[in-house]
């Protein structure tokens, strides 16, 4: 087994929760033995911190996940590493469709378990976590049954571990199409080619909250993917617009809407950020409108890009809400910070010319938790304004 020691006072943040231990930390290592083997780590004088899987491919050398010094990586370890997880969504009244294990915040880093109905779709997205798939696989199909499990570890973050992008089935069958039931709408998810694992999950609470700002209105949902703010609000709206630029998420809108018998909802294509300008050209507006939009940012060098894209649509969706409608706006970048996401809605409602009240702020869904010592781990923000 490897034995990492780390430089003086590097381990502050790890003995607080952290996880993550980076190569330019570390003073030494001794000991030989496989890449993405477990490995002891220790303070510059050779104090215990914790064990985790190395790999010197990557700028994140070793991810802590064990904090006992004779513990072990073993089935055991797993089945009730994993247990623990499903059992924290499920005391909080999670069913049909959650997320079971979320990586480092369920000290279990680098792996991703959702759950579909009775399919699990996973990621595995780093080096020492992607050897241990297997054992991983075997104990979700102990402890949890399920019909299948389809592997989503088609993500660019895995190549900078050294491996190569993967998906596929990894047991039973799966199905191109799975029916979830959220909040009590009937939702098609492509497990196999959707976003992320199939669905965004963490958005789950949010889309239900936003139905108490479309009763009766005219909603528009920008980059709506399949649809789960534009249902969610077609069931108390008087009309849902739905834009998107992808076709085939256009597609799920449709198809879900009619999984619902909603009739309220019309889709449009088009690059969002033109369509509010045509909008706004037309005097177009609307009771509700959503700005949930992919990540603008995937890193620390794109944040001040970013920050234009958000607070580019941001004055155009307020230009577009009746006074006293609202705007909701959400961010799902953690290197968009809260302060400086709230600071770029401070900016906007200016340029906008609207006077603009903060009605409420939310984050990812209870089945995401995030740790109060790992940034990394909460990057959702949810603000509703309106328009006064």
């Amino acid at each position: 087994m490897y034995s990492v020691y780390l430089k003086k006072g590097e381990e502050k943040r790890i003995l607080q929760g952290h996880s993550w231990v980076y190569a330019n930390e570390v003073a030494k290592i001794e000991g030989k033995d496989k890449n993405g083997s477990l490995a002891s780590v220790y303070t510059h004088d050779g104090k215990f911190v914790g064990k985790g899987y190395i790999n010197h491919l990557s700028k994140i050398l070793v991810r802590i996940f064990i904090r006992e010094e004779n513990q072990v990586d073993d089935k055991a370890f797993y089945v009730e590493r994993l247990q623990n997880a499903d059992n924290y969504r499920k005391n909080l009244g999670y069913d049909n469709c959650y997320r079971m294990v979320f990586a480092e915040s369920d000290n279990l880093p680098a792996l991703i378990v959702d759950k579909y109905d009775e399919y699990l779709s996973v990621q595995f997205l780093s080096l020492g976590v992607d050897k241990v798939k297997n054992l991983i696989v075997e104990c979700l199909v102990e402890l949890f049954a399920p019909k299948g499990i389809y592997e989503r570890s088609d993500v660019q973050v895995r190549i900078k571990e050294g491996l190569t992008e993967s998906k596929g089935v990894l047991y039973g069958e799966v199905p191109d199409r799975v029916i979830i039931n959220e909040n009590s709408l009937k939702m098609a998810v492509d497990v196999k080619n959707g976003q992320k694992t199939g669905y965004f999950l963490d958005q789950k609470e949010n889309r239900y909250a936003s139905r108490r700002y479309a009763v009766g209105g005219d909603v528009l949902d920008c980059f709506c993917n399949s649809g789960g703010f534009s249902l969610n609000c077609a069931t108390v709206a008087k009309s849902v617009t739905a834009v998107d630029v992808s076709r085939s998420a256009l597609d799920s809108v449709e198809e879900n809407a009619s999984l619902n018998n909603l009739t309220n909802v019309r889709t449009l294509q088009g690059d969002v950020f033109e369509v509010l300008r045509t909008f706004r050209k037309e005097n177009k507006v609307f009771d509700l409108v959503i700005l949930d939009p992919p990540a603008f940012c995937k890193s620390a060098s794109e944040v001040k890009d970013a920050y234009r894209g958000y607070k580019d649509i941001n004055v155009l969706g307020l230009k577009l809400v009746k006074s006293g409608g609202f705007l909701i706006s959400a961010s799902c970048s953690h290197y968009m910070t809260l302060p400086l996401f709230q600071k770029m809605l401070v900016e906007s409602a200016k340029e906008s010319g609207r006077t603009v009240r903060q009605v409420e702020i939310k984050t990812q869904a209870l089945d995401h938790p995030s740790l109060l010592t790992a940034d990394e781990t909460s990057y959702l923000k949810f603000f509703v304004l309106q328009v006064v």
